[in-house]
């Protein structure tokens, strides 16, 4: 049996359609490929537009 990966709790800040948001993930490395995924994620495949995408470290 194989122990699970990782995650460590993240802040992503990110322009949806233009309009500064933010929100946590659970992600593996502070990678900003990673978060964009995990946003794609969470809005779907609309046609909104995911742009400007910051990762940090949740405090």
């Amino acid at each position: 049996m194989t122990s699970p990966t990782p995650t460590t709790k993240f802040a992503v800040s990110y322009k949806l359609n233009g309009e500064r948001r933010f929100e946590f993930a659970y992600l593996q490395s502070a990678s900003v490929e990673e978060a964009r995924a995990a946003l794609e994620k969470m809005h779907g495949q609309g046609d909104d537009v995911i742009s400007d995408v910051k990762v940090s470290k949740a405090l």
